[in-house]
């Protein structure tokens, strides 16, 4: 959040009650009030050439490891064990978020966070998400935007 204020970026904070046994994405979506194609999860990944990045897409989607292979410029890409998580950004399933992890890596967006005035992603803790407009949260991530969800 200081991150966004210090770019003088509007969001607002949503908070809800967290469910350990139940950390997806549309859990939090039907607790945050929103659909979830439009609270967007963010997941940490790792190419073979070019390492982890952070992938960001809508809630009710998986990631298409072909297309974000061909994006990111890897021949493939794999999930991030869940134990290197924490280590690598500094948050724990749940609360992964892009703005202020340990490292920057790069960010992939799905193309569909343009059909939204206002997206939902987490807040970098669990029971906190940020609601801002995906043309702020672009610029704030320096995000790549690009068709690499599917259902």
């Amino acid at each position: 959040m200081r991150i966004l204020e210090g770019m003088q970026i509007p969001f607002q904070v949503r908070e809800y009650e967290v469910d350990e046994e139940h950390l997806d994405a549309v859990t939090v979506a039907g607790k945050v009030g929103l659909p979830p194609e439009q609270v967007f999860k963010t997941l940490l990944v790792r190419g073979d050439r070019n390492g982890c990045c952070f992938v960001v897409i809508p809630g009710n989607m998986e990631l298409d490891f072909k297309a974000l292979a061909k994006a990111s410029g890897d021949r493939k890409v794999e999930m991030v064990p869940l134990k290197e998580v924490t280590p690598l950004t500094g948050y724990s399933r749940g609360g992964v978020t892009v703005l202020g992890a340990k490292k920057e890596y790069p960010v992939y967006v799905d193309f569909t966070v343009e059909l939204w005035d206002v997206i939902s992603v987490s807040a970098g803790q669990r029971g906190i998400q940020l609601f801002i407009a995906p043309a702020d949260y672009l610029r704030a991530v320096q995000g790549t935007t690009g068709e690499i969800a599917r259902f």
